[in-house]
């Protein structure tokens, strides 16, 4: 990827997406800068070898690319900041900030450079995100395959309707909570009938990501699938049933909903105290 990246907050996901373009091959750590209010806290990346920096603006100067993976409170204080280095219709801004709309994006730098919104999780770290994707129809096709190509190596990409991308947020990037919670649950239940802790935890994993690789591999509804795995008066129905007795499933969708419930409420167009 002939590309230079700015990445603008260097928090959990700022970090995970500059290690993960890089183990990816798809970057080179010398063209990866990542910023931050401190500089103690980007200390360990930069021992890995990538550029470090607090001075956001000297960072987008240079980058092809700027990926703003702040919070929302600091959403417009870091645009206002960033507005005379975002005039090259050439760089691309890519917001990773929940609920913050491409509208209100644009209008805060004045339009001058094309802006993507993303959804990734911390999957990018090792190459298995879920990234979602959204874009005005303003932008360019080559635009689009320049963040498509951004976040392709880091797991699979799919561009959505914006208004889809609160929900994204939910699935998506809260997901990958819920979903080690239920890696973390499976993983109790094998202690429980014999393993020790981290053997039942590698083979919880390990069995959730088969499960995973079936339905993506196959293109088959999970249903489907769990329909070739159980038999009548077999040991996986009695699980599934009890399961579903005690509300995992019902559980599972209502935590989904309320994540993104709140998720569609993170930001304000006015920073506080303007």
């Amino acid at each position: 990827m002939n590309e230079t990246i700015a990445i603008i907050g260097g928090g959990n996901l700022g970090r995970a997406l500059a290690r993960g373009l890089n183990a990816s091959g798809a970057v080179e750590k010398a063209s990866i800068t990542v910023t931050r209010r401190s500089e103690s806290g980007l200390q360990d990346l930069r021992d890995e070898g990538f550029k470090t920096t607090t001075d956001n603006r000297s960072a987008v100067s240079r980058a092809s690319i700027i990926v703003v993976a702040v919070r929302p409170k600091q959403l417009n204080v870091v645009l206002d900041e960033l507005q005379d280095e975002l005039t090259h219709d050439r760089k691309l801004l890519v917001s990773t900030v929940s609920d913050a709309p491409l509208e209100h994006i644009e209008r805060r730098i004045g339009s001058r450079v094309p802006v993507v919104r993303a959804m990734p999780n911390i999957g990018v770290a090792v190459g298995a995100s879920m990234t979602c994707l959204a874009a005005s129809d303003a932008v360019s096709r080559d635009t689009r395959r320049r963040a498509e190509a951004l976040f392709a190596p880091l797991g699979r990409v799919e561009f959505i309707e914006e208004e889809q991308m609160t929900p994204a947020t939910a699935l998506c990037a809260c997901g990958v909570a819920f979903f080690l919670r239920a890696i973390r649950a499976a993983s109790q239940g094998g202690v429980q009938v014999g393993f020790h802790a981290d053997e039942a935890i590698r083979l919880a994993a390990q069995t959730a990501k088969g499960a995973a690789e079936l339905v993506l591999a196959s293109g088959r509804h999970p249903e489907e699938l769990i329909d070739s795995v159980t038999t009548p008066l077999g040991v996986t129905i009695a699980g599934l049933n009890e399961m579903e007795h005690q509300g995992f499933g019902s559980a599972l969708i209502r935590g989904i909903v309320l994540s993104a419930e709140r998720a569609g409420g993170l930001y304000l167009e006015r920073s506080p105290g303007e």
